[in-house]
């Protein structure tokens, strides 16, 4: 057997010269960034779907801590180079500061406190460490926009397996009606945070048990597909357990408690049953390797280990003057940003045959929170009634921002309005074509017979651009301050009943048709006249 020659441990005091510069590094990066630091340590506080957070970060430390012997077997160099991809993610972070994004803002910041890893001690030395610096990723608090998808999956899911069992089921969008009583699927029933829970596990624990990288995919994939099915399993259980009791087990607080351990259940027998494929590391290839690998770079690089403790200094220096770049954009963008508070008067649209009406067509508003001016009318052509309601918004930031997941047609938790069907419509609105939003909504609270049930068309207007996407509208936002053009932005909503003459779709288009150019001139009017 051929022996393979150890690779050197450089001395103490190089590692502990890297050491410091990664620590002024990401301290000084956590410092700049702060606001968005502690924008993720808040939410890690009040939302129970991110309180594992808490945890990443020692987690990290300590997955390191078990590689210090590796990472002493190669030389700490600095990789310079890496500014370039950080200054992309610092120009990221600057999208989404302007579009007021916080998902982009946290995952761009935490990328950045990745990529200053390697750029102070080298790619070699940190590759050693790559999952434990990846794993920071489960800090940032994202995921939560899948929640409404989630919960119609859930509601479908569990209205199936209802039928499935012989017991008669009502559904209207997310609540459904059973012999022993009324049921509705909300953010806590919607299973995502038993999912971001084990998918942050489950990939831990295919790193510490799996060699392989298919094992590791596999479990991973495992992990995901897991909760989703089981939080269906145990939304059925739990309205089954309500009625078959009549309400007296599964009934308040309970199916939370219940639906915890019935996923810890879940949980452990996936781990049980993992562990029947765990690879337990061969120490003696491993080390080969990683002495091999060490050997082979250390060689290669014997002749720049001269300008190693410059680097240490030029390292932080580089990557903080980065990081600041973006707050000069801010400064100067945020100069052009400056106007009074925005004017609306729908008396502009009565235009084309229509004529403005008194009298409300309903009590519906969106809920839509904090814009900067709402205007709210009805207008009437011969027997067709349609109303409009326009949310613009204008300095906008976290509290106050024209697309969140907190805007939504109807609440969750409303007591007067259920949205019980969502889609999209192909319109035209002043000669441009554009795909709207499109929903039904049911007033839950009417005394009369047959309850008010409207049709609502929902888009947005930025910059003078339409769009009825999250995503296409945060990025024209962001662009549009670039360009300095402010970020006055609007959603508009137009709606009619549904028992309309014609139907409510009809009175739409035909009043989009004739009111079109007129909306868009009273809301461009808005913007200039900031």
């Amino acid at each position: 057997m051929n022996a393979v020659s150890p690779a050197p441990i450089f001395p103490v005091f190089q590692w502990r010269a890297a050491l410091l510069a990664v620590m002024l590094t990401l301290v000084g990066l956590i410092v700049i960034y702060r606001e968005t630091a502690l924008g993720m340590v808040s939410i890690w506080w009040r939302s129970e779907t991110f309180t594992h957070a808490f945890l990443v970060a020692p987690i990290s430390l300590w997955l390191i801590w078990e590689k210090r012997k590796v990472l002493a077997r190669f030389q700490p160099q600095p990789s310079l180079w890496l500014a370039l991809p950080l200054l992309a993610l610092a120009f990221a972070w600057l999208l989404g500061e302007l579009a007021a994004v916080n998902a982009v803002t946290q995952l761009a910041m935490t990328a950045m406190l990745i990529l200053a890893v390697p750029l102070v001690i080298g790619i070699p030395a940190a590759r050693q460490i790559l999952f434990p610096l990846c794993f920071l990723l489960f800090a940032v608090p994202i995921g939560e926009f899948v929640m409404p998808k989630f919960m119609e999956w859930t509601a479908t899911m569990t209205v199936l397996g209802l039928r499935a069992s012989g017991v008669p089921v009502y559904q209207e969008g997310l609540q459904f009606v059973i012999p022993s009583g009324r049921w509705s699927v909300v953010e806590a029933c919607s299973g995502v945070r038993y999912l971001i829970a084990s998918v942050t596990v489950g990939t831990l624990f295919a790193y510490l048990n799996y060699r392989s990288l298919k094992r590791r995919l596999i479990f991973v994939g495992v992990s995901i597909i897991v909760p989703v099915i089981a939080n269906w399993v145990r939304a059925y259980i739990i309205v089954m357990l309500g009625h078959l009791s009549g309400n007296e087990l599964a009934a308040g607080a309970d199916h939370l408690i219940y639906g915890w351990v019935f996923f810890g259940i879940i949980i452990l027998i996936m781990f049980a049953i993992g562990m029947r494929w765990r690879e337990d590391d061969d120490d003696a290839a491993l080390m080969a390797a990683t002495v091999a690998a060490s050997v082979a770079f250390n060689a290669k690089s014997h002749a720049k280990r001269h300008g190693t403790a410059q680097g240490f200094v030029i390292a932080p220096l580089l990557a903080l003057s980065v990081a600041l770049l973006p707050y000069g954009a801010l400064k100067m963008l945020d100069a052009q940003n400056s106007g009074a508070a925005p004017t609306l008067s729908a008396e502009a649209l009565a235009t084309g045959g229509w004529v403005q009406d008194a009298q409300a067509l309903s009590n519906w508003q969106p809920a839509f929170a904090n814009p900067s001016a709402i205007e709210i009318a009805t207008f009437s052509q011969g027997a067709q009634r349609v109303g409009v309601h326009i949310a613009y918004y204008r300095h906008q930031g976290y509290d106050r921002k024209l697309i969140s997941s907190e805007n939504a047609l109807v609440k969750s938790g409303d007591e007067n309005w259920l949205q019980i069907e969502q889609g999209s419509h192909p319109v035209t609105v002043a000669g441009k074509h554009l795909i709207v939003q499109s929903a039904q909504l049911k007033q839950q609270s009417a005394l009369t017979a047959e309850p008010v049930q409207l049709r609502v068309w929902q888009w947005y207007w930025i910059d003078g651009q339409l769009t009825s996407s999250d995503h296409l509208g945060k990025l024209w936002l962001a662009l549009a301050r670039l360009r300095g053009h402010g970020d006055d932005a609007a959603a508009v909503f137009v709606y009619a009943q549904e028992d309309l003459p014609g139907g409510a779709e009809a009175a739409l288009k035909k009043f989009l048709a004739e009111t079109g150019p007129a909306l868009g001139a009273l809301l461009e009017q808005a913007r200039l006249a900031r």
